[in-house]
């Protein structure tokens, strides 16, 4: 008789031995615990809680990595069920959009070859090789597609095969660029492929279970791309799609996008006549007089900052022999990054960065305790050569100056150094517009140099700094840099982009490598500490993230003509001479348009360079030796004594409006 039956007359009854019953225990995020007999998938969990969760789950993340629905657990595990509501499960539609917007390319166009298809900020990438650029209308044609192959709600299935049989499977199908990828991994690995239909395609996952959760996304460009970022390899055709976890969420991106758009630095750049990018500089920056005159204002005003902050200004060169960067470590580690030039038999690099030479200008002299803190700022020029693809107007750029600091100082000193620089940072972010700051504690990575002690010291000095300036802040563990632990301030534009921005971080290495040093109090030579710190960081960029704050329309004390004096005819050109120069000394950037047009044209054509003021002059205002005072906004304030306007105009400027 079988060991699991026992009979009794007609009836049997049937028992399984509990003893030999595996239960596998799953530990839910609100600490709940569910217990099932045997190995047990996510989508199975998710059912067992119920039909509206497993109808939303789009993965599963097992302990701590995210996994596909069909993931099976055999063994004790904790597990969150991610759907649309959570980052990792947007992260998960866009991946599977991505597979998706190539199932689709492969259906219509059968010879092209697909590549890689990553995910981006806010949506998605695939790069094709294809015969031909895709047009506008083939966009239009895939995205079509791709919502049919969504709406037949196919089955993403995924499968495992030794390399080698994957290698020889892509080759099969006539696809070398993805058996060119599979063959560079190790031949002792195994690579996942996942199918929707009729397509399948390498890729490591996890995907949405099924084509059906894929609802709400657009294609938005195609663009060239070298394969595998080699400029010497084919150039590939890059299609850009984004997709959201809503319909709202879609609609909500593409309109910010349009917003994104009106605002663009570039095109405002040009209509503003603020600077121009020149084909025979690429990556560096032409400054017209207007741009220069913004420049001028920032680098002014954080000039002061420095002062009154106890900042001594520095500047050192812009070519320095390779021997420093060699010791610095970045010849070795930065190399390709770096513009290089020879002399005399000499090798020299522009400077990427101001940190070696300020260590350069400590060391002269011997420094004691008591010249600590030691705090230099330099609006230092840097070089970087920035692959041309990544180059985008004044953003990002290959010559930028930053508006650098280094603070040489104790141990002890670190607490109070950060505390008052995050003060000052947000004093002077709040003059330009920003009040919405996100803050980020990069702690230790896995490599680094230094104690535990002093990284513990470091660490709970900068999370103290910013307690103690009244900011949250967040943990970003193991993103710190192998010398220290840093602090990133991110600043929220008007359309809610974020910029990361200014930065201070603790350095344990350089005056190490450089051999920076100190006599301390009891005479013994010491190391000192280095806070490298910047607030507005890249002024190409800062300048750019202004512009597209401001749609253009710089606030007044910014823009760099604050007044336009108009005349309606020849008999106001004396009077409107005197209102420019009465302002002028007052030290305001006027314009004067004694030009023989219309006034309805000439207040036309200086509203659309979003200037603040307007003053439009005529017999009567002439008469009563007065101004009528037109602002930014079609806003006409009427007319006001021209000593009335100065004084509400340096209101303006003294509070940073």
């Amino acid at each position: 008789m079988h060991q699991g039956c026992i009979v009794r007359g007609v009836k049997s009854v049937f028992y399984r031995d509990l003893n030999n019953i595996h239960m596998v225990q799953i530990t839910l995020p609100d600490g709940s615990q569910r217990e099932f007999p045997g190995p047990v998938t996510v989508a199975e969990v998710a059912a067992s809680i119920g039909a509206g969760l497993a109808k939303a789950a789009l993965a599963g993340k097992v302990d701590g990595k995210v996994v596909d629905t069909s993931y099976t657990m055999s063994s004790n595990a904790s597990l969150a069920i991610i759907t649309a509501k959570d980052a990792e499960g947007l992260e998960v539609i866009r991946h599977s959009t991505a597979h998706l917007l190539a199932y689709a390319v492969k259906e219509l166009y059968p010879e092209a070859q697909v590549t890689i298809g990553p995910v981006i900020d806010d949506g998605f990438f695939y790069d094709f090789s294809f015969t031909r650029g895709f047009t506008p209308e083939d966009l239009v044609a895939i995205e079509k597609r791709m919502t049919e192959l969504a709406n037949k709600d196919e089955a993403v299935v995924r499968r495992v095969l030794p390399r080698d049989e994957a290698v020889a499977y892509f080759k099969g199908l006539g696809e070398h660029y993805k058996a060119e990828i599979i063959a560079s991994i190790p031949s002792n690995e195994d690579v996942s492929l996942y199918r929707e239909g009729a397509f399948e395609d390498l890729c490591r996952g996890p995907h949405v279970p099924s084509t059906g959760k894929l609802k709400h996304f657009k294609l938005m460009k195609v663009a060239g791309a070298y394969w595998r970022g080699d400029h010497k390899n084919e150039m590939l055709q890059r299609i850009y799609g984004t997709a959201w976890a809503s319909k709202d969420d879609l609609q909500l991106y593409l309109k910010r996008l349009e917003e994104a758009e009106k605002r663009d630095h570039r095109k405002l750049g040009r209509e503003l006549d603020l600077f121009h990018i020149d084909e025979h500089a690429p990556g560096l920056v032409f400054w017209h007089p207007k741009g220069w005159s913004v420049w001028q204002t920032i680098e002014q005003y954080m000039r002061q900052v420095y002062r009154d902050n106890g900042y001594l200004e520095v500047k050192g060169p812009q070519i320095i022999d390779k021997s420093l960067w060699e010791k610095t470590g970045h010849w070795d580690k930065y190399r390709d990054n770096m513009f290089t030039t020879e002399s005399e038999k000499r090798d020299y690099a522009l400077k990427p960065m101001n940190c070696p030479g300020h260590i350069l200008i400590f060391k002269q002299g011997i420094k004691s305790y008591r010249d600590l803190p030691l705090r230099y700022g330099e609006f230092g020029q840097c070089h970087r050569n920035e692959p041309s693809g990544g180059l985008h107007g004044i953003m990002r750029v290959r010559g930028f100056t930053q508006d650098d600091g280094h603070i040489f100082c104790t141990e002890d000193q670190i607490l109070p150094e950060c505390d008052t620089f995050t003060k000052v940072l947000k004093k002077v972010y709040q003059d330009f517009g920003f009040t919405d700051i996100l803050y980020k504690v990069s702690t230790r990575p896995a490599a680094r140099i230094g104690s535990d002690e002093l990284w513990d010291k470091a660490e709970k000095a900068l999370m103290d700094s910013l307690t103690a300036s009244g900011c949250e802040y967040v943990i970003s563990e193991g993103d710190g840099a192998f010398y220290g632990p840093k602090i990133e301030y991110t600043l929220k534009d008007a359309i809610g982009r974020e910029w990361q921005c200014g930065t201070i971080q603790v350095d344990f290495n350089l005056s190490e490598r450089l051999d920076a040093e100190y006599t301390a109090e009891d005479g013994s030579r010491q190391r000192p500490v280095i806070l490298h710190r910047a607030i507005v960081g890249s002024m190409e960029r800062f300048i750019g993230i202004l512009i597209e704050q401001h749609a253009g329309a710089l606030p007044t004390w910014l823009a760099p003509t604050q007044v336009s004096v108009l005349n309606i005819t020849d008999s106001q050109a004396e009077y409107c001479q005197e209102v420019a120069k009465t302002l002028r000394n007052q030290g305001l950037r006027v314009d004067l348009d004694l030009r023989n047009e219309k006034i309805t044209y000439k207040i036309r054509e200086h509203s659309m360079q979003k200037l603040p003021y307007i003053l439009v002059v005529g017999d009567k205002e002439k008469e009563a030796g007065a101004v009528a005072v037109r602002a930014r906004g079609n806003q006409d304030l009427g007319v006001m004594s021209l000593e009335a306007f100065s004084q509400k105009i340096a209101s303006d400027i003294s509070l940073k409006s």
